[in-house]
């Protein structure tokens, strides 16, 4: 039997000075970043054994919310197939395998947009009910009549501790895989090509590639990225397959820190997209397909400020860009320009709208889809480019953004929650006459529709199976508003079930944020939180400044010098659980991962008293030392988000004063969790134990969890993963009260 450890590993100090702007700053642990020291492995290894120690009278609790997801989940299922070219595309898992397996089945003809399904009925009846034994054996077989498995992820994992997959791509002619994979969980892939008629790759491996590549459509060539040092995307290659990855021709190289580098393609196929964007500004190139070794062509030239996207379309007959861009329309506007004259005449096809934040749009040969939020809340509006009869028989609904001045009458979907999302899904094929969309709510499963344009009639494809006795009805999910210090009004988002939760009876609660890089956290439905709510525990989620629920003012407002916005509008969104009866200190928990991890942080140090527990997943706690360090992963682009501390004082001041590591103090914290990731690039897993460290010193009741073969998403595999989230959600239902340790 191992011996629990009778108090917490304390790590050595070793001071090192760190010196900007006559400021002085003696770093104790930056020794903890050296990843390659046994000294660094053997700390983060004792941290594990500490934590394992401390939670080990939850892992009862613990295996059963493993075993609820995995009871409520079916493990043998295959996704709604996806139509490209001449074959339905889908992937589907297997009960006791990990990662899911992509496979494809030929189209019965030209005409056949109707995808195969399991049972419309079993798979989007009532909630809860049991499949029938038609569908239940139907998806217990080998796929689709007619498959082919183009990849086994369990095959490609075997014998690595994390596997992900990252692009994938099929030629246009069908005949070509891309497929590009990750072991480690550092975003390093390497590139394969298989060859679909004979199952076999080819020799050429392309290896340290960034996160984007795809075929142009002829197959013959592939266009990738690479990064820097820093390990940003800044350049673009194209591959002839079956040759020599040493003699790639460089496409594009982005010469500016500040900028990050994407490839893309229009659904249309006829052009090739180059994107360069920091966070405040893009700028994109363009090649017809026509021409794959031909030169990119600039768009627009980039503008500091000025952020802009664009897809093809054809209107009367002419080659149209469509751009949605914020050139003096802080929440964007849709225009669109001649494809031959990007810089000519621009016709006004959706105006800026203070209420409305324009996201984006889809085009295809008969309509255009525009996706946006108003109120907090997701929509989608389409427009049809047929005759006027169709363009009003497109979907019954109301509220559209604003009408255009040009040729495009858009009209929303309407639903009929209180709290939702919905977009759109894949949608790869320029010919479709059907949109594919995704609905969800915090109560409603994940739910897949197509909608078929020129009638309006949505067919109901599949909603995610909820196994056991689960009825939607007995949950209740509503919004409330809290108002922060400057008057500025947040909102909650909030879901619990209604036989638990008694009005003035404060109820053991997870507030859930984020607030950062415009973000945002919308209602959607989880599984695995269904453990929560069924013990009692009142799930909210604060929509702060720094997301982008409110429009681009929203994230403005929480960024940069008001950045202090979004960790105060989290703590008067807490207090106002409490002050209306919701919830209490002693049973109020607070989650945040990544740069909700720095909202946590922040949180910890203003307001500990208000919480009984603090959850931070891959935290970003110590941000000054990682932005003032060019030569880290995101640094100089995070200028644009959080300031440039390297080059203003003010800058350096601002964020000094908010940095959970150096404004650790002696005061009573609550339960603090840190999960992070050896691997991870994103946010280093030297921050979080850095910041464990200082809140040791202050005798703060503090836990390191370290995932030793995993990246910034943690560990990999469906099963993996459940075990996981069952540890993070035991660890909050006994912070919050709901099953106290011994």
């Amino acid at each position: 039997m191992t011996t629990a450890p009778l108090g917490p590993p304390l790590a050595a100090k070793k001071p090192v000075e760190r010196l900007h702007h006559n400021d002085l700053f003696v770093d104790d642990y930056e020794w903890l970043r050296d990843k390659e020291s046994p000294e660094v492995l053997a700390h983060l290894e004792a941290e594990n054994v500490y934590t394992d120690a401390r939670t080990r009278a939850l892992a009862p609790l613990r295996e059963q919310l493993f075993s609820e997801i995995k009871a409520r989940t079916r493990e043998t299922d295959l996704s709604v197939p996806v139509r490209e070219g001449q074959w339905w595309y889908y992937t589907r898992t297997v009960e006791g395998q990990e990662y899911g397996i992509h496979c494809r089945a030929p189209i019965s003809g030209p005409d056949d947009w109707a995808p195969p399904v399991l049972n419309p009925e079993a798979e989007a009846g009532t909630p809860g009910a049991e499949e029938t034994p038609a569908a239940a054996s139907l998806v217990d077989r080998a796929g689709l009549p007619g498959e082919q498995v183009l990849l086994d992820d369990n095959a490609e994992a075997a014998g690595h501790d994390f596997y992900a997959l990252g692009s994938f791509d099929v030629s246009a002619d069908a005949t070509r895989l891309l497929y590009a994979v990750d072991t480690e969980g550092d975003e390093r892939y390497t590139i394969r090509v298989r060859d679909l008629t004979t199952g076999e790759n080819f020799a050429d491996e392309i290896t340290e590639t960034g996160e984007d590549a795809l075929f142009e459509p002829s197959g013959r060539y592939l266009f990738y990225t690479t990064v820097d040092d820093a390990w940003r995307p800044d350049t673009v290659w194209r591959h002839e397959v079956g040759t020599d990855p040493a003699s790639d021709a460089q496409v594009f190289h982005e010469p500016d820190d500040r900028f990050w580098v994407g490839i893309g393609l229009t659904r249309s196929r006829k052009y090739l997209l180059i994107e360069a964007g920091s966070s405040v500004t893009t700028e994109t190139r363009l090649l017809d397909t026509g021409d794959p070794t031909g030169d990119f062509a600039i768009v627009w030239a980039r503008r500091d400020g000025v952020e802009y996207d664009v897809e093809h379309a054809v209107l009367a007959g002419e080659d149209r860009l469509l751009i949605v861009h914020n050139d003096h329309a802080v929440n964007f506007e849709l225009v669109d320009v001649a494809a031959a004259d990007p810089n000519g005449p621009r016709r006004m096809l959706l105006p800026h709208d203070e209420s409305v934040r324009l996201e984006g749009v889809d085009a295809f040969r008969d309509f255009v889809i525009a996706e946006y939020r108003r109120d907090g809340l997701t929509q989608i509006a389409i427009a049809s480019l047929g005759t006027e009869a169709e363009a009003s028989a497109a979907t019954a609904g109301t509220d559209a953004p604003a009408g255009a001045a040009g040729p495009l009458a858009f009209t929303e979907l309407a639903f009929d929650e209180p709290l939702f999302t919905a977009g759109t899904g894949a949608n790869p094929e320029w010919e479709q006459p059907t949109i594919r969309f995704g609905y969800t709510s915090f109560v409603t499963p994940s739910t897949v529709y197509d909608l078929v344009v020129a009638t309006g009639e949505r067919r109901l494809l599949k909603q995610q199976t909820v196994r056991g006795a689960y009825d939607p009805a007995r949950y209740e999910q509503r919004r409330e508003w809290a108002t922060a210090a400057d008057g500025t009004r947040v909102p909650i988002s909030l879901v619990y079930r209604s036989d638990l939760a008694t009005p003035g009876e404060p109820a053991p609660t997870l507030l859930y944020g984020y607030g950062s890089y415009e973000i945002s956290i919308d209602p959607t439905f989880s599984i695995s939180r269904l453990s929560l709510l069924d013990r009692g525990l009142v799930y909210a989620i604060a929509h702060v400044r720094g997301g982008g629920e409110l429009g681009r003012l929203w994230y403005e407002h929480g960024k940069e010098l008001e950045k202090r916005n979004s960790f105060t509008d989290f703590i008067d969104c807490a207090r106002h659980l409490i002050d209306t009866g919701m919830t209490a200190p002693d049973r109020l928990v607070a989650e945040g991962r990544s740069a909700g991890g720095l909202l946590m942080g922040a949180v910890a140090n203003l307001a500990p008293e208000l919480f009984s527990g603090i959850l931070a997943g891959v935290p970003f706690v110590d941000p000054l030392t990682s932005i003032l360090d060019p030569s880290l992963p995101l640094t100089v682009i995070e200028w644009d988000e959080w300031g440039d501390p390297l080059h203003d004082p003010e800058v350096y001041a601002y964020i000094k004063s908010y940095s959970p590591v150096e404004n650790v103090r002696d005061t009573v914290y609550p339960r603090i969790l840190a999960v992070t990731s050896l691997n991870d690039t994103r946010v280093l897993y030297v921050e979080p134990a850095k910041w464990v460290a200082h809140l040791r010193e202050v005798g703060a009741d503090v836990l390191l969890k370290t995932e030793m073969s995993a990246g910034h998403g943690g560990v990999s595999g469906r099963y993996a993963r459940w075990r996981e989230i069952a540890f993070d959600n035991a660890w909050i239902l006994d912070a919050a009260g709901v099953h106290p340790l011994p």
